[in-house]
């Protein structure tokens, strides 16, 4: 999540959390390089940049949001296993799948690495075994995260990845051919509707967006905090706005911004969705891009290379 991922999988929301700035690749040469990311402001450690909710009035993570690069989520991804649970007010925990996210990708993240389009963006890449898996089959793709431990962990598996949250400037907007909200992170921030506007942005006119859906009818926006067992009443840990959607619920915020659902599908107990953007007009560089070096503005981005090479 992390950015969690989801409040069913929290590999880092836009939606966790980072690590060093990112090795550039050969394996991935459409992600950017550790050079262009200089120029671009690192995710603050304990709270995602806000942006207004277009209609609704609310920012998003006014309150602090959680420090993925710190315990106990830092801690289960480097080693490799939970328990890991989201907790909301009432006590309800909400385990999160550590393992398999640590793990290769299994057959179910194969398929959604067969219907990726033209470039990646994997939002709350976590541990990063989509972008890995991606990388190894010559895909260009690129991860982004909040939490320090799950970057450092993707460019260990020779992806690329960034520390940075879905809300800050991105390289590459409104370029990308498909983006990514697995593991949970179709949560990320608490508010779907601003999540899909802010998505919509960095897909290229028609897009492709894959978000994985919690496997029951439930639309849900709640406080959590991230808790390992040993810790189950988080004193340590201010709570932050997550959200839970099942397909129907997906669909419905979908269908109200805009975009047109284009398949749905189960696999190994796990719900996934694909919608594509009906956005029409190209904005190849957006004024917030400045993730984009003035040396990559200068050479002409191709559909499967959004930050051209530097």
């Amino acid at each position: 999540m992390s950015s969690t991922r989801s409040a069913s999988s929290a590999r880092s929301t836009s939606s966790a959390p980072n690590a060093p700035s990112a090795r550039s690749t050969s394996s991935a040469p459409n992600a950017p390089s550790a050079r262009s990311t200089s120029s671009a402001p690192s995710a603050p450690s304990t709270h995602e940049a806000a942006r207004p909710s277009a209609g609704s009035g609310r920012r998003l993570l006014d309150v602090p949001a959680p420090s993925w690069g710190a315990d106990p989520y830092a801690d289960a991804l480097r080693a490799g296993r939970g328990p890991l649970f989201l907790r909301r007010a009432d006590g309800w925990l909400l385990p999160l799948d550590v393992e398999r996210w640590c793990a290769h990708a299994d057959a179910t993240d194969l398929e959604v690495v067969a219907r990726c389009e033209g470039a990646v963006l994997d939002i709350g890449c976590g541990p990063g075994r989509l972008v890995a898996a991606l990388a190894a089959r010559g895909r260009h793709a690129l991860g982004i995260d909040v939490s320090r431990a799950a970057v450092a962990h993707t460019t260990g598996l020779g992806g690329q990845a960034l520390h940075r949250s879905v809300f800050e400037p991105l390289p590459g907007e409104g370029r990308w051919g498909t983006a990514l909200l697995l593991d949970g992170n179709v949560g990320i921030g608490g508010d779907p509707a601003v999540l899909l506007a802010r998505t919509e942005e960095l897909l290229a006119p028609g897009g492709l967006l894959i978000a994985e859906t919690a496997p029951m009818d439930i639309d849900e926006r709640v406080d959590v905090r991230l808790v390992p067992a040993t810790d189950v009443h988080g004193a340590y840990e201010r709570p932050f706005p997550w959200a839970r959607l099942g397909t129907p619920a997906l669909l419905r915020h979908a269908g109200r911004a805009g975009w047109r659902a284009t398949g749905q599908w189960s696999a190994d107990g796990r719900s996934f969705v694909a919608l594509r953007s009906r956005r029409t007009r190209s904005n190849p560089e957006p004024a917030n891009s400045t993730a984009v070096m003035s040396s990559q503005r200068a050479r002409k981005p191709s559909p499967d290379r959004p930050v051209a090479d530097a």
